[in-house]
């Protein structure tokens, strides 16, 4: 009877609230490939409004997910996941699919310190079959897996899901091509193209095409034509004229096809990337072809949500929002002006110089208005270049343009940079040509996660003969280094933190700073501190809290430049200290901190000094907000400021003092 009664009472308690929606009915994603059309569009819709309500709590990448919720649902119900593989480029629309599979109770904690990664990531789920960040790689590593499983489960398929933005890079064509001649008949590529438009004179013959070569009667007439083939009643020579046939058919009437079917993929489109039936019949016949497939499926960015498609590129990455108004969260009023973004900052400055420079050309690798360049494409329309994503072809467009007496300015993040190096290294520093980079986002940047910290510059720039490497220490100085660099007439780089500057007074007139000329900005003793870039503001702060506790400052350099340093200011400095520390936002392994200790080391400074080295750790940087990265790393100013303390034992001094002062 007891039993009866707690029974009663679960079920009571719990029925109220159960879930009339599919997606809580059934396993996911198991039970997405017995669902019908009906249901998987259900579905669709019941994670759509899931993700929404979401990401207007906790913010993250947006309307590139929402552009490819159906294409989502349609590969989990068409293929057997993890076991076929989906190898997602970037991660921007991938939300769908994290939700899909088994991170739905999670998504609230996306791009969150111990939260799920916003991106790919191998070791947070066997469905996350490649670990993606960075655009354009979805295609190779699919042609590296399908290569490998066709040796050892030629069954198995390899589904590459890649953006229109993202297949201009030089790696997707490279991938292509090399998919082409090996002949994958395992491996598919879904280009989402969501900023397609079919002018109305051709819209009507793509979309008969697309009706015919996703419909079930093209399917089964090849079919049938390959298996009369197969029984002799068929000439290859007639087979392979058919096949052909239908080829050129689609290259005529669709001009991508020509283009890919040149590198040997079947081409299937232009689908609507919205209709599940549509796409799930366009799947269904991508798995029996004999060669590589590409489906040409057509999005809209944004879907779902209004605003976000009405603006794709606003809504594109959110903080939290108002879902019912379509309005972001207001930043709560201060006292205190916010100070502007160092992006902003560059933007003004870039535009400023360029009014009084007509040689100055700025360029882009598809990010104009993270990097503040979407002001100079309106002012200076005819000297802004977006090449896209394809950052080696930024690098030595620019490296051209310089070599006709123009001055380009590079502003690309620090962590896409890297993509470039090769061509940083022969196409702009061996000629010794003006290039300026601008680097945003250099050092952490908070909740991008592992792909996205700009922190390998330094090391990975520094080495270079020819090239200068610098970093201001508030906006001001951006600005006059930004003048300098352009006006250096060599490879010039200057790096910059996400996020507001300091809020410092800026100069009228820009000026230049004389190159490998750090300064000293407080006369202490004891310890010297010497920082790089924003650091400066750490350095000045465990300055003042040393005043404040003990009694006296710390010294603190502004070194400016780590290539070259101000190798005369450094050495007398150290001369007259007994402690050195540097503090940098970068990686410690080949950093700043590494090219005082060699120069250091060169001239015999260090004879029983204590050097103490802050910044980031040997291991790639978690999400989490900027100050959680800093304090996990050690170069927070509270965590500068206990280091130096203990290891000069002036903490036992000051709980002596407090002592002392209770007793008396």
């Amino acid at each position: 009877m007891l039993e009866n009664l707690n029974k009663s009472l679960l079920r009571d308690r719990f029925e109220p609230c159960m879930s009339n929606k599919l997606i809580d009915k059934i396993s996911l994603p198991d039970e997405l490939s017995s669902l019908n059309i009906s249901e998987l569009e259900q579905v669709t819709l019941e994670l759509r409004e899931e993700l929404i309500d979401t990401i207007s709590d906790v913010g993250g990448h947006f309307a590139s997910s929402l552009g490819a919720a159906e294409i989502t649902v349609a590969l989990h119900h068409c293929f057997n996941t993890p076991k076929d593989r989906l190898v997602w480029d970037v991660g921007h629309q991938a939300y769908f699919h994290k939700m899909l599979t088994g991170r739905r109770e999670r998504m609230h904690t996306i791009k969150q310190k111990n939260g799920i990664s916003g991106y790919l990531k191998r070791k947070e789920s066997e469905y996350d079959t490649f670990g993606a960040g960075h655009a354009g790689t979805s295609i190779s590593a699919g042609v590296g897996m399908a290569s490998a499983l066709r040796e050892i489960d030629p069954d198995r398929k390899i589904v590459s899901i890649i953006g229109d933005a993202s297949i201009a890079s030089g790696m997707a064509f490279e991938a292509l091509n090399h998919a082409g001649s090996l002949k994958l008949n395992n491996l598919i590529v879904v280009l989402n193209d969501n900023e397609m438009s079919i002018a109305p004179n051709v819209g009507a013959i793509s979309w008969l095409f697309s009706k015919a070569v996703t419909s079930n009667l093209s399917n089964h007439a090849r079919t049938g034509i390959k298996t009369l083939k197969e029984r002799g009643m068929i000439p290859e020579l007639v087979y392979k004229a058919i096949d052909k046939a239908e080829e050129m058919a689609q290259g005529y009437m669709v001009g991508a096809a020509v283009l890919f079917e040149a590198f040997g993929f079947r081409y299937i489109g232009p689908v609507d990337g919205h209709n599940m039936n549509d796409l799930v019949v366009a799947l269904e016949r991508a798995k029996t072809q004999d060669v590589p497939v590409l489906i040409h499926a057509a999005t809209q960015k944004g879907r779902g949500y209004s605003p976000a498609e009405v603006d794709p590129v606003k809504w594109h990455g959110v903080k939290p929002f108002n879902k019912d108004k379509g309005e972001f969260l207001a930043a709560s009023k201060t006292k205190t002006p916010t100070p502007p973004s160092y992006s902003k900052v560059f933007s003004d400055a870039i535009r400023k110089i360029t009014r009084d420079n007509n040689k100055i050309r700025a360029i882009t690798a598809a990010m104009p208005s993270g990097t503040g360049l979407d002001k100079f494409a309106k002012e200076f329309p005819e000297k802004f270049f977006d090449v896209g994503i394809c950052e080696q072809h930024a690098i030595t467009f620019a490296a051209g343009l310089a070599c006709e007496g123009l001055k380009p300015v590079c502003a690309i993040y620090s962590t896409f940079l890297q993509r470039a190096f090769d061509q940083i290294v022969h196409d702009v520093c061996i000629q010794n040509l003006p290039v300026v980079f601008s680097m945003d986002r250099a050092g952490a940047v908070g909740n991008d996660g592992e792909t996205h910290q700009g922190v390998f510059d330094i090391a990975y720039l520094r080495t270079l003969p020819n090239i200068v490497v610098s970093a201001p220490k508030d906006e001001n100085e951006l600005q006059h280094l930004l003048y300098t660099g352009i006006n250096s007439n060599k490879p010039f780089a200057l790096r910059y933190p996400r996020g507001s500057a300091v809020g410092v007074e800026m100069d009228k007139e820009l000026k230049k700073i004389e190159i490998g000329k750090g300064e000293k900005l407080v006369e202490g003793k004891e310890v010297l501190v010497i920082a790089y870039g924003a650091s400066v503001q750490t350095a000045l702060n465990v300055s003042k809290k040393f005043q404040s506790v003990y009694g006296y400052s710390l010294s603190v350099i502004n070194a400016r430049f780590v290539k070259p340093l101000d190798k005369k200011l450094i050495e007398a400095e150290i001369n007259k200290h007994n402690v050195i520390c540097t503090i940098e936002d970068h990686a410690l392994m080949g950093g700043f901190g590494s090219a005082i200790l060699e120069f250091a080391s060169e001239m015999d400074l260090l004879n029983n000094k204590k050097v103490f080295r802050f910044g980031i750790q040997d291991k790639f940087v978690e999400p989490g907000s900027q100050n959680e990265q800093y304090e996990l790393n050690g170069y927070d100013e509270k965590s500068v400021f206990n280091t130096i303390s203990k290891n000069l034992n002036l903490n036992k001094v000051v709980s002596l003092q407090n002592r002392l002062k209770v007793a008396g």
